[in-house]
C-alpha cells in the first residue's frame, strides 16, 4: 500500500469530534509515530474549510487552521494527472468533484481512501477504500 487518503469526511469527523471509534485519530497517531504522513487533496482541504466556516463560523476556522500544520497530512496540490483522474470519475459516477479529486489521489497513489460518504460505493472496484 502506498499511503492513506483522506477525503473531506474523514477529517471533518476528527476536526469535529465525530470520529467516535477513533479510527481517523488512530491512523493521525500511526502516521505521525512512523513518521508517514497521510494524503488529502487541496480540493479536500478547501472543501473541509468551506464547511467548518459555513457551519462552525470563521472563529472556529481560525482554531484549526492553527493547528492544522501540526497534523501528519500531506496536501497535494492539483495537477494535470489527478484533474484528468478526477474528470473521469466525475463523468464516470454520481459524486462531488472534491469527492472525485480524493478518488483521484486515491488512484493516483495507489492508496487506501478512507471515508464515510456513500457517495464513494461506486467507486470499491476501482480504489481501494476503507470505511469509517
Amino acid at each position: 500500500m502506498a499511503g492513506t487518503v483522506l477525503d473531506s469526511y474523514a477529517l471533518l469527523a476528527f476536526l469535529r469530534g465525530e470520529d467516535r471509534d477513533g479510527k481517523v485519530r488512530q491512523l493521525l497517531e500511526r502516521a505521525s509515530e512512523r513518521d508517514q504522513p497521510l494524503h488529502m487533496t487541496e480540493v479536500n482541504y478547501a472543501e473541509v474549510k468551506y464547511i467548518i466556516v459555513r457551519k462552525e463560523g470563521q472563529a472556529r476556522w481560525n482554531q484549526i487552521a492553527d493547528d492544522l500544520p501540526a497534523l501528519p497530512i500531506e496536501f497535494h496540490a492539483v495537477t494535470r494527472v489527478l484533474a484528468d483522474l478526477a474528470a473521469d470519475f466525475k463523468a464516470n459516477h454520481r459524486l462531488s468533484l472534491a469527492d472525485a479529486f480524493a478518488a483521484a489521489l486515491a488512484k493516483d497513489r495507489k492508496a487506501e481512501l478512507i471515508t464515510g460518504d456513500i457517495e464513494f460505493k461506486p467507486l470499491e472496484r476501482e480504489i481501494q477504500i476503507k470505511w469509517l
